[in-house]
C-alpha cells in the first residue's frame, strides 16, 4: 500500500521536532542533526523535514511505495502527467536512505517525488549527483516556475529534463 510524502523545510529543527512530536503524538522514527521523520500508520504518512538550506516551507510531496511494481505504477502516472519532464533515480542515497525515485514538477514547480526505499544510509545525500552551486549535497530538483527549466538549472540542483522513452539514473557527478 502507498504511503503519502511530505517534506517540510525547517529554520530550527529541534524546535520543529518538539512541534511535531507533540502535534503527532510520537517521537520521529529517524532523527539526524539536520533531518527527522515520522512514520505515520493513520493516516499512511511520511512525513520528513529538514534544516538543509533550503527555503521554509513544503520542500516537496511524493509517495512512497512499498514494491517494485507499485512504484512503476507511480512512475507511468508521472510520466503522463509531465511528459518529457520526469527524472528517474536508481538506487540514489539521499535524506539517510537509499531508494528508487521518479521526480516531476507540478504546473506551479513544486516537486512530487515517487520512491521506494530500499534502505538506510549513514550520511543524508552520500551519493552526490545533485548538488547545488555551493557544493553543499541536496536530494530534490529544485524548480520554482519561473523561467525556462535551462535558465533555473543555474545555481540550483538539478531540473528533470529526461525523455520518458529515453529516462535514464543519473551517472555519478551528472546533473539531469
Amino acid at each position: 500500500m502507498k504511503r503519502f510524502h511530505v517534506h517540510v523545510a525547517v529554520e530550527n529543527l529541534a524546535e520543529s521536532v518538539t512541534f511535531y512530536s507533540d502535534l503527532f503524538g510520537m517521537k520521529p522514527t529517524v532523527e539526524r542533526t539536520d533531518y527527522a521523520k515520522w512514520m505515520l500508520e493513520e493516516p499512511r504518512v511520511n512525513f520528513a523535514i529538514s534544516s538543509r538550506g533550503h527555503k521554509p516551507g513544503v520542500n516537496h510531496l511524493g509517495f512512497q511505495a512499498d514494491n517494485p511494481a507499485e512504484l512503476a505504477e507511480l512512475g507511468a502516472r508521472a510520466v503522463r502527467a509531465a511528459g518529457a519532464a520526469v527524472l528517474k533515480e536508481t538506487e540514489v542515497e539521499c535524506c539517510y536512505a537509499k531508494g528508487n525515485k521518479y521526480w516531476v514538477i507540478d504546473p506551479q514547480g513544486l516537486a512530487w517525488e515517487h520512491f521506494q526505499t530500499l534502505g538506510e544510509v549513514p550520511i543524508f545525500g552520500e551519493d552526490t549527483t545533485m548538488k547545488r552551486a555551493d557544493g553543499e549535497a541536496c536530494c530534490i530538483p529544485l524548480h520554482s516556475g519561473k523561467g525556462s527549466a535551462a535558465e533555473e538549472s543555474k545555481g540550483a540542483c538539478c531540473v528533470p529534463t529526461a525523455s520518458p522513452d529515453t529516462a535514464q539514473p543519473r551517472k555519478p557527478g551528472a546533473c539531469c
